[in-house]
């Protein structure tokens, strides 16, 4: 029994040893209290992403103004046409039979209108000669002014069936390539409400256009000739260049959101780029060359005790965080409450917290850009408290220890400066 006993006392010492043990390795001062990244100098670019569609800067819907049934198709996608080169037709059967039947009214015009004038010619001599009353000359003229009116009538009428006939051969409008084909050889058409759309030319792939959806928070950022990086899923890693041509003031609403567009010229010399693509666009709207930079997590940083700092430390952290709060760094107050200006923070050679006053300007969504008084390339700045050796929660107190129910005015939590 008394072996037993025996036993199970080292066995409780051994364990409170251990326990122990673990929390001075744990909350030794040799452990790294924050982790901190380097002021780097360099290139800074600030963007705004988009996502937009790839098209022709030039497309044509080529239609047809007369009914009837394709009779020939000259030109299939992909096909470079030149402007006036025939590219489709259309049964002229009709349209013939239209010309013909206008010739012959315009002959049945003119038998008319020749009849009409020598009645009005024999009946203006007669009543020169007071031989034919008044009305019997007013009406053989009426009869000849009728007469051309009709003859000029039916000559529109053949103008316009010649004219109708001419539409059954479809020419192209542009130099280009066919993007679209709509129709095939033996379907009817009918022109009597719209033109139906044959092909689509897009004009001159070599130039190109991005439409570019912007939401309405970023938009006043978009100006003219501003460079623009884009990249499509069909070339995975290959980032491609074009400018802002133009911000349209038409704005679309989707699901409650404002959007406008921003049309972005793209050089395609290569042919690579087709319409249709999907392009995910970066808008650049500032830069900045030869700049300090911290990592973004720098600026957002809120100072706290860690367990590993000595009492001096402590008591120097609380008197920078105080100083920062009430605007008496060593800056100017007037500078200090500037609404541009942040704070970052490092350890000095006591490894206590010092501030930074900085002004933030171009951020590329990773880094931004600083400046200020004492900052310097290379300088370690704080990025964030590791995990458990910074006093951002409640530090943990010795296991072999009672802990004490007043935290505040002794190494409390933080914020009880």
């Amino acid at each position: 029994m008394k072996k037993k006993l025996i036993t199970v006392a080292i066995v409780a010492m051994a364990a409170v040893t251990s326990g122990y043990a673990l929390y001075r390795r744990a909350h030794s001062s040799d452990a790294p209290a924050y982790r901190t990244a380097a002021v780097q100098r360099g290139n800074i670019e600030s963007t705004v992403a988009a996502t937009g569609t790839l098209g022709a800067v030039t497309t044509v819907q080529v239609g047809t103004q007369v009914s009837g049934q394709i009779s020939a198709i000259y030109v299939d996608y992909n096909s470079k046409v030149k402007k006036g080169q025939l590219i489709a037709r259309i049964d002229p059967t009709l349209q013939q039979q239209a010309v013909e039947d206008a010739q012959a009214g315009v002959a049945r015009a003119q038998a008319t209108l020749s009849q009409t004038k020598l009645e009005y010619d024999r009946n203006k001599l007669l009543h020169d000669q007071k031989i034919v009353t008044d009305p019997e000359f007013n009406t053989a003229q009426l009869n000849y002014q009728l007469a051309k009116a009709n003859a000029t009538s039916a000559q529109i009428a053949l103008d316009k069936a010649r004219q109708n006939l001419s539409y059954t051969s479809i020419y192209a409008p542009i130099d280009g390539i066919v993007v679209e084909r709509d129709m095939d050889v033996g379907q009817t058409v009918a022109a009597s409400l719209s033109a139906p759309q044959l092909f689509v030319i897009a004009k001159d792939l070599s130039q190109m256009q991005i439409l570019a959806t912007v939401d309405e928070s970023d938009i006043g950022q978009i100006k003219d000739d501003q460079s623009v990086s884009f990249s499509v899923q069909a070339y995975p890693g290959q980032t491609f260049t074009g400018a802002v041509r133009q911000v349209r003031i038409n704005s679309t609403t989707v699901n409650n959101v404002v959007n406008y567009t921003a049309v972005v010229a793209v050089g395609n010399p290569d042919g690579k780029l087709l319409p249709g693509m999907t392009a995910t666009v970066k808008l650049l709207t500032g830069s900045a060359s030869d700049a300090l930079s911290v990592p973004n997590a720098a600026l957002r940083f809120k100072p706290a005790l860690a367990a590993g700092d000595s009492t001096s430390a402590k008591k120097r952290t609380r008197s920078a965080v105080r100083n920062v709060a009430a605007g008496t760094t060593p800056d100017s107050t007037r500078a200090v409450r500037d609404s541009t200006m942040s704070t970052l923070w490092y350890l000095d050679s006591t490894n206590a917290l010092e501030p930074v006053r900085v002004h933030a300007g171009l951020s590329d969504g990773t880094r931004t850009q600083v400046t200020g008084n004492g900052l310097k390339e290379g300088m370690q700045i704080i990025v964030g408290a590791n995990t458990g050796t910074a006093a951002s929660t409640p530090a943990t107190t010795n296991p072999l220890q009672q802990q004490s129910t007043n935290r505040r005015g002794s190494g409390g939590p933080p914020g009880s400066f």
